[in-house]
């Protein structure tokens, strides 16, 4: 595995149904998101046993995140003659490595066959540059933070994000589904003081929560089955915060940490699909959004 691995990347698969799902008698799943999260940790393994042991075996804030699968499901199943696209994300070069080597030489390789849920898919293609697909990327925490607060860059008064998946947040002893700001930056703040080389001001919080309000928004409820049973809530759609005292340090770390939801997801449960986030694009590109 390669030295000189990103710090965060964000792989989009391409994937089509092996034809002998469509006689499939069994129950599919109603959420992809834990089989993903199931297909990231083998792939892992594959490469670092004890890298997906750790990975597996962590609490709290992971180096990761894995989308739902995407795509069109008549009759509540995959059809063989529809591709689907899943999305794996890493927060830190160790795990960006891995996902290189798996998509390069490994089991994620275009052409490799990967069960997701005990039903069989064909990597159809691999993308990592935004040309090949518009959430695929790759930078480092370097490039991250000084696109957004070195003193030459001016940073917008509004930033509005696309919540692509059903996003939550845990706080107060019970779940949140509405995306306020404090808990939105609050909890990017949390993943990029964890991952990142170089931490970003605790008082981050303090400027969201008392400077930054809700100015625009289009959101839905959009609930999320869980393992045990039941239901979790969560918020998709988009949504646009505003400064109410523009301070041009403290909007370009609100646009860092911005930036870095396309990679860490935001909220609970981004490891199994929920939380799939990024800066709003144009419309052009929003037409074409795979998680739109």
């Amino acid at each position: 595995m390669t030295s000189t691995a990103p710090d965060l990347l964000s792989l989009v698969l391409t994937l089509r149904p092996a034809p002998e799902v469509a006689a499939a008698q069994r129950p599919m799943p109603r959420w992809w998101g834990r089989a993903a999260h199931a297909l990231f940790l083998r792939a892992v393994q594959a490469a670092d046993p004890a890298l997906a042991q750790r990975l597996h075996d962590e609490e709290g804030v992971r180096p990761f995140t894995a989308s739902n699968l995407l795509g069109v499901f008549p009759h509540g199943r995959p059809d063989p003659a529809q591709t689907y696209t899943l999305r794996f994300t890493a927060l830190t070069a160790e795990v960006a490595a891995v996902l290189l080597w798996a998509v390069r030489v490994g089991p994620l390789t275009p052409g490799a066959s990967v069960i997701l849920d005990e039903v069989s898919f064909e990597v159809v293609a691999a993308a990592l540059d935004p040309e090949a697909h518009p959430w695929a990327a790759t930078t480092t925490y370097a490039d991250l933070g000084a696109a957004h607060l070195l003193p030459r860059h001016h940073p917008p008064r509004r930033l509005s994000l696309h919540l692509a998946s059903p996003t939550a947040f845990h706080t107060n002893g019970r779940t949140q589904p509405l995306p306020l700001p404090d808990l939105v930056f609050g909890n990017l703040l949390e993943r990029w003081n964890r991952f990142a080389p170089l931490a970003l001001p605790e008082a981050a919080r303090q400027y969201a929560a008392e400077c930054l309000v809700i100015s625009r928004f289009h959101l839905r409820s959009q609930v999320v089955p869980l393992k045990e049973g039941g239901l979790r809530i969560g918020t998709v759609g988009e949504v646009t915060y505003t400064t109410r005292n523009y301070d041009r340090y403290w909007m370009g770390v609100m646009s860092a940490l911005a930036a870095l939801a396309q990679f860490s997801g935001v909220g609970t449960a981004v490891s199994v699909g929920m939380g799939q986030c990024r800066v709003r694009p144009s419309a052009a590109v929003a037409a074409e959004d795979f998680l739109a």
